[in-house]
């Protein structure tokens, strides 16, 4: 396997830009008092970019996957702990495989 310079000029890339967003968003932010609906709103952000990536993945794949990841939303929605939420979905997508 052979690292070309141009794919490692793009991994470097994106890690600054990467780095430098998030140092951008601490640094502008640090001064700013945020409540009421902005707060919530900026609480919302995570789990709306999360299934905003999810979601065309659980569509596009089998009907396995998607069961699998409607039984985790359930299990997450029950507020159960995260490492339990994660072992739910990769054993109910492993036992669904095996059944279809």
């Amino acid at each position: 396997m052979t690292l070309h310079l141009s794919t490692l000029l793009a991994i470097i890339g994106m890690a600054l830009a990467t780095y430098a967003t998030r140092v951008a968003g601490l640094f502008l932010m640090r001064h700013v008092n945020v409540k009421g609906r902005t707060k919530a709103a900026f609480d919302a952000l995570p789990p709306a970019i999360l299934m905003a990536v999810i979601a065309p993945t659980i569509l596009a794949t089998g009907i396995a996957e998607t069961i699998a990841a409607a039984i985790t939303a359930g299990s997450a929605m029950l507020r159960l702990p995260m490492i339990v939420t994660v072992l739910i979905g990769m054993v109910s997508v492993v036992l669904l495989r095996m059944a279809m």
